[in-house]
């Protein structure tokens, strides 16, 4: 259900490799300043390519397995590695496996280096597409930092609107998921 490989017009998005840590560990290292504080340290801590080989080797499973769906982001015309996408399944507890959540959770992250050209949104709305042809998907949604400004004015880009106001700094977008009526048929 979900593919393994989406193209848009200028970008190329598929599962990380554990080949694909020798291509991340130079842009996190460039980019710790610009990653620290808005994405997880599981996934942009700076490690050894080794080690960084191991941690994409398990978003690859997770992906295979239908648990989260982390997507290597890359430039299609040079195939230099930009960020990362991702779609994960969520019921009202959290992150949930595929077919076990009615909302699809949208991530990005970007080298500082590619931001700032709608590359997040070119990403990020290639995965809308897939999300909105879940069956049991009614709605997505965005979660960011009010303090970065750049990336929460992705999700007002694409038609998110903010559900509440947030306790914290992170705030919720959401936006439903349009389903063709179901039209009974008549018998005359």
């Amino acid at each position: 259900m979900i593919p393994t490989e989406l193209r848009t017009a200028r970008l190329l998005l598929r599962p990380w490799r554990a080949a694909d840590a020798a291509q991340l560990h130079p842009i996190l290292a460039a980019n710790q300043s610009h990653l620290h504080g808005w994405i997880a340290a599981h996934v942009s801590a700076l490690a050894p390519v080794d080690v960084l080989a191991e941690r994409l080797a398990r978003f690859a499973g997770d992906f295979s397995a239908g648990r989260e769906f982390r997507f290597a982001v890359f430039d299609a015309m040079d195939a230099r590695l930009l960020g990362e996408a991702d779609l994960f399944v969520r019921d009202e507890r959290g992150r949930v496996p595929l077919g076990h959540g009615e909302s699809v959770e949208l991530g990005y992250w970007l080298d500082a280096t590619a931001t700032g050209r709608g590359i997040a949104t070119e990403a990020t709305t290639a995965l809308i597409a897939v999300a909105e042809r879940l069956p049991m998907i009614r709605q997505l949604e965005i979660r960011c930092d009010v303090r970065n400004v750049r990336s929460a004015a992705i999700p007002a880009r694409l038609g998110f609107s903010v559900v509440a106001a947030p306790m914290t700094e992170l705030q919720v977008w959401r936006r439903p998921v349009p389903r063709a009526p179901h039209h009974a048929s008549t018998v005359t």
